[in-house]
C-alpha cells in the first residue's frame, strides 16, 4: 500500500522527531505502478490504492495514504508533492469519511470524479456537480496539472474557465499559487482554507482561513464562528493587519473585490526556481512557506498570528493594543475604560466609551491615529472613487459614522467609513494606516490644549537643553584658555615664586613682562637701600 505522511511543517515542534521518523518508515512502502507516468484517468482507466498519477513535469502525485499508518489504517485520496518535497500534502479529497480498503478513483457515468471501495463499491468521495452541462458521450478527462490542481474537463478543451470542476476550489489547508481564497458571489461558491484537526487526522479542525463579505470584505482566521485573527481588509497594496506582507521577489499578490467576486489571489513565484505555498495549521496558526533546495527544507517566509495583539478585540471596543505599552491596551483619545476595575485587572474585553457624548452638531471634527491596524470593517462601508475631502464631509454629516480612512493608499483615493464600535485596532511601527476617528467639541478641544501644552514642554525643554549646552561648552573653552595661559608660566626653585615669562615676542600684552634677572640688576640684588617700604604682598623696590 502507498502511505505517505503529512510534512512536519505542518505540526507543532514537539512532534516533528517523531514525524520525522514516520515519514522515513512510510516512505519504505511506497509502490510504484507502470500506471503512474500518466497524468489522467479516465472512465476506462481508473486508478486503485496503491496506483498514482503524476503531473507532467512530476512536481505533483495524486493517489491514496495512510497519514499515520502505525495507529490507523485509514486511507485518504490525496495530492503531494513528487520531486521537491516528497510526502508533503496540499490537498485530500475524502478528509471527513476515511477509506477503510479496496480503494478506486475512478470517472462514472454521470461526469464525476468518485473514490468508491468495499465489494459494494459505496461512494466515500464525490467531485461537487458543476455548473456546467455534461454530455456523458462526450470524452472526459481528470488530470492532475503541474499546478497541483486535480480537473476534470473534455478532452478536447483544456480552457481553464470550461473545467467542469477542481480542486482548486475545495482546498483543505494549503494555498498553492493561482489558488483562489474567497467567494463567487454569482454562485455562492466560497473557497475557504480549513485546517487538519491534528497532525495526524486530515479531517476538518477547528481553524479557518476566510473572506469574510459582512460589510467591506476582509481577510482572516476564523475559529468557533468567529475571528480569533484578522488580516484585515485590502487597502490597495496589503491587508490593513498584514505590515509584512510587503512586494517582493518570491510571489504576486492581489485582491479581488467586485458585484462577481471576493477572493485572495497568489500566483507562481516570480522566480521560477522558488517554490512556496501557505498553509494553515491544526495550532490555527497561517504561514507561508518557500522551499530551500539546498537544505532540503521548508523555510518559514511569513507566520500570522505573530503576537498577542494579533488577537482579535483583545482591547475591546475602542482600545488600541501595543506591544510596545504596559499595558499592552490603552483606551482611544477621548475614551475611558466600561469598567475601570476590569481594565485595572487586565481585563479589557469590555473596551472603552466615549468621555463626552457625541451631539451631532456643529464643531465636531477628527483626531488623526496615523499608524495603525484598522478596525474591523463588519460594520462599515465603502467607495472606491470618492476622495478624501468628500469621505471627511460625508461622516461629519451622518450622525452615526464613527470614522474614516482611505480606501486605497496606492493613489490615496477610495473612503472607508465606520458606524458603530471600532474595534481590533493596534499600533503598528510600519505600513500602517492613517484613521481619523470622529471626536466631539469638547475633546477637540481638550486636546488641542493638551497638543498646545505639549509644543511647550517640547519647546522648553529644548531651550533648556541648548542653554546647558551653551553653558557647557562656554565653560570647556575657559578650561582651554586657563590651561594654556598655565603652560606659558614658570617656577623659579631659587625664591620658590612664580613670575610670568614672555615666550612669544610677537604676542600682544597688557602689562610688560621681566625675568628674574633683569629685577634682580635693577634693584642691586634687592638691596636694602633700594627698599621703598612693605605693603601685604612684601616688600616694594625701586629700580636703580
Amino acid at each position: 500500500m502507498a502511505t505517505i505522511i503529512n510534512s512536519a511543517t505542518t505540526i507543532h515542534r514537539s512532534w516533528e522527531p517523531f514525524i520525522s521518523s514516520l515519514i522515513l518508515f512510510s516512505h519504505m512502502f511506497i509502490l510504484i505502478n507502470p500506471t503512474t507516468s500518466l497524468d489522467t484517468i479516465t472512465p476506462t482507466t481508473p486508478i486503485n490504492d496503491g496506483q498514482t498519477i503524476i503531473s507532467p513535469n512530476s512536481n505533483f502525485e495524486l493517489g491514496f495514504f495512510s497519514p499515520n499508518p502505525i495507529n490507523s489504517p485509514n486511507r485518504y485520496l490525496g495530492i503531494w508533492y513528487k520531486k521537491i518535497s516528497p510526502g508533503t500534502l496540499v490537498w485530500v479529497a475524502n478528509r471527513d469519511r476515511p477509506i477503510p480498503n479496496n480503494a478506486t478513483l475512478k470517472i462514472n457515468s454521470d461526469g464525476n470524479v468518485v473514490v468508491v471501495a468495499n465489494k459494494k463499491q459505496s461512494i466515500f468521495w464525490a467531485s461537487k456537480n458543476s455548473s456546467k452541462s455534461v454530455n456523458t458521450d462526450q470524452n472526459l478527462i481528470a488530470q492532475l496539472l503541474d499546478s497541483g490542481n486535480f480537473v476534470l474537463r473534455f478532452s478536447n478543451n483544456d480552457d481553464p474557465d470550461e473545467y467542469l470542476w477542481q480542486s482548486f476550489d475545495y482546498p483543505t489547508d494549503t494555498l498553492l499559487p493561482g489558488m483562489k481564497i474567497g467567494w463567487d458571489l454569482k454562485t455562492g461558491l466560497n473557497r475557504a482554507l480549513c485546517s487538519w484537526r491534528a497532525f495526524d487526522d486530515p479531517s476538518m479542525g477547528n481553524h479557518s482561513y476566510v473572506v469574510d463579505i459582512h460589510g467591506v470584505p476582509q481577510v482572516g482566521i476564523w475559529k468557533a464562528g468567529q475571528f480569533s485573527y484578522r488580516a484585515g481588509s485590502w487597502n490597495g497594496l496589503r491587508f490593513t493587519g498584514s505590515p509584512q506582507l510587503n512586494e517582493n521577489p518570491v510571489f504576486d499578490y492581489t485582491f479581488v473585490y467586485n458585484p462577481n467576486e471576493a477572493y485572495y489571489y497568489t500566483t507562481w513565484a516570480k522566480n521560477n526556481s522558488v517554490v512556496t505555498r501557505f498553509v494553515l495549521n491544526n495550532l490555527g496558526i497561517a504561514r507561508r512557506l518557500t522551499w530551500n533546495d539546498r537544505n532540503k527544507d521548508w523555510v518559514v517566509y511569513s507566520s500570522s498570528p505573530r503576537d498577542q495583539c494579533d488577537s482579535f478585540g483583545l482591547c475591546g471596543a475602542h482600545g488600541i493594543c501595543s506591544t510596545d505599552s504596559s499595558p499592552m491596551c490603552r483606551c482611544l483619545e477621548g475614551f475611558v475604560p466600561k469598567s475601570v476595575s476590569d481594565w485595572n485587572a487586565m481585563d479589557w474585553s469590555n473596551g472603552c466609551v466615549r468621555r463626552s457624548k457625541m451631539g451631532c452638531g456643529e464643531g465636531e471634527g477628527f483626531r488623526l491615529y496615523p499608524s495603525v491596524k484598522l478596525p474591523d470593517t463588519r460594520s462599515s462601508w465603502v467607495s472606491l472613487t470618492m476622495e478624501m475631502k468628500e469621505c471627511e464631509g460625508m461622516c461629519l454629516r451622518d450622525c452615526s459614522c464613527s470614522a474614516y480612512a482611505s480606501a486605497n493608499v496606492r493613489d490615496g483615493t477610495g473612503c472607508l467609513l465606520w458606524f458603530g464600535d471600532l474595534i481590533d485596532m493596534r499600533r503598528l511601527v510600519d505600513n500602517g494606516q492613517g484613521l481619523y476617528i470622529k471626536m466631539p467639541a469638547s475633546e477637540l478641544v481638550r486636546y488641542s490644549h493638551s497638543k498646545k501644552r505639549l509644543i511647550l514642554i517640547v519647546v522648553g525643554v529644548l531651550v533648556l537643553s541648548a542653554m546647558v549646552f551653551l553653558c557647557l561648552v562656554l565653560y570647556i573653552c575657559k578650561k582651554r584658555r586657563q590651561k594654556k595661559k598655565e603652560e606659558k608660566i614658570g617656577e623659579t626653585p631659587r625664591s620658590g615664586r612664580t613670575y610670568a615669562i614672555k615666550e612669544d615676542s610677537n604676542e600682544e600684552l597688557e602689562l610688560p613682562l621681566f625675568t628674574f634677572d633683569t629685577i634682580s640688576n635693577a634693584t642691586d640684588n634687592f638691596s636694602e637701600a633700594n627698599k621703598l617700604g612693605e605693603g601685604g604682598f612684601g616688600p616694594v623696590f625701586k629700580k636703580t
